[in-house]
């Protein structure tokens, strides 16, 4: 979705400046064309021959120097912005736009774009805590910026507090929520699952499988990409993705309550959760020595929570197979009454749990099937959502 997509990265005088390097390396290799605006004091960390071999772009930092012949810098990349990232954005940038300054060349462009702007602010614990600071954020939120809220940790000044240049995933992830506010999933909420339940043995033991959670964070984040709001019920344990509201479980009971909860007012459910089949009947209070842990634990089902999850939206489950792929996921598909299901050979190669690529076959409520070649979880992932919205 950024293919081809114009961003204007404002560079502001903070010691973070060094971070905008990468994130302009990873918006250029995902296709976007990064035209990088830098105030004078960003120029005193960080050189524009540095953005510039990373964009392959002119860098822009004089507001008298026209980009092309006969052409304002400031109102020509104002106006073809698709969107416009200041990270990392100090309290001063963030002073001035909020009273609606333009004394430079990334002022007055902000002030000229029609274009989404997106504030990531980077500075002092004290200067991000101080009443002013709040209050000018606290302003250009109201008027629509998007606020990529800094993190804690150790800052330049050997403090330890809040004012941390968020993260690139983060920024990037900001990037793709906003420029997919109109996609053709906006005002959906779906429901999307991840990674393998534990049932537990006992505190320290516990009854699991090998999924990863990639497929399931990959498909949250392609919805959020297309506008959706994205709740995210996972047991993988990996980074909670930008602009999703995650929850995180642990076993198929905490799975399901989440998922019942989570599925009010939903327009799809989409189970790429490896749920565990089984878990044991009663789970020891403390650990179980070595020498008396017995093999022939007494297990039960867990919970299906696809067949007991209630409400009117569409259902997706997937059919993780060593054999008879297509038989055994059409049964599941039939048995638990689902509108999709997404079939793959976890023994073929590229396919397994923990990669990054996958191999699946669509299979429809009405019998029609729809073999894919090797692809990523993120593209396999626009797949699904592309039947979803085809098939709503």
């Amino acid at each position: 979705m950024l293919t081809d997509k114009i961003v204007v990265l404002g560079i502001t005088g903070s010691i973070a400046a060094y971070k905008a390097a990468e994130l302009a390396s990873r918006l250029t290799q995902a296709g976007v064309r990064v035209d990088v605006v830098m105030t004078e004091a960003a120029q005193k960390f960080i050189s524009p021959l540095t953005l510039r071999s990373l964009t392959h772009r002119l860098v822009a930092s004089d507001m008298w120097e026209p980009l092309e012949e006969h052409r304002i810098s400031h109102v020509s990349m104002a106006q073809a912005a698709d969107v416009v990232v200041i990270a990392p954005a100090t309290a001063n940038i963030i002073a001035k736009i909020a009273c609606g300054m333009a004394d430079d060349l990334l002022s007055s462009m902000v002030l000229a774009t029609k274009a989404p702007v997106i504030i990531a602010p980077a500075m002092n614990v004290n200067m991000y805590e101080n009443p002013v600071t709040h209050a000018n954020i606290e302003k250009l939120r109201e008027r629509g910026f998007y606020i990529v809220e800094p993190c804690t940790g150790r800052l330049a000044c050997d403090t330890v507090g809040r004012g941390r240049l968020a993260e690139t995933a983060q920024i990037m992830g900001a990037i793709k929520i906003v420029l997919g506010k109109n996609g053709d999933m906006a005002g959906k909420k779906v429901v999307v699952t991840a990674g393998g339940t534990r049932e537990p043995i006992d505190p320290v033991r516990f009854i699991g499988n090998r999924s990863s959670g990639k497929m399931g964070y990959a498909l949250a984040e392609s919805a959020r990409d297309r506008g959706a709001r994205v709740t995210l019920v996972t047991a993988a344990g990996l980074p909670e993705p930008t602009g999703i509201e995650t929850l995180a479980v642990e076993s198929a009971a905490e799975m399901l309550a989440a998922v019942q909860k989570a599925v009010k007012g939903a327009d799809a459910l989409v189970m790429a959760a490896a749920v565990a089949d089984f878990r044991p009947k009663v789970m020891a209070k403390s650990k179980i020595k070595k020498a008396t842990l017995s093999l022939n634990m007494e297990l039960e089902r867990t919970p299906d929570i696809l067949a007991d999850a209630e409400g009117n939206f569409i259902r997706v489950g997937f059919a993780a197979e060593s054999e008879n792929l297509l038989a055994n996921a059409k049964k599941k598909l039939a048995d638990k009454v689902l509108d999709l299901i997404v079939a793959n050979d976890v023994t073929a190669a590229g396919s397994g749990f923990g990669t990054d690529t996958n191999k699946v076959t669509l299979i429809s409520r009405d019998g029609s099937e729809t073999d894919l070649p090797l692809m990523t979880k993120r593209e396999v992932a626009d797949k699904v959502w592309d039947w979803v919205v085809t098939n709503e």
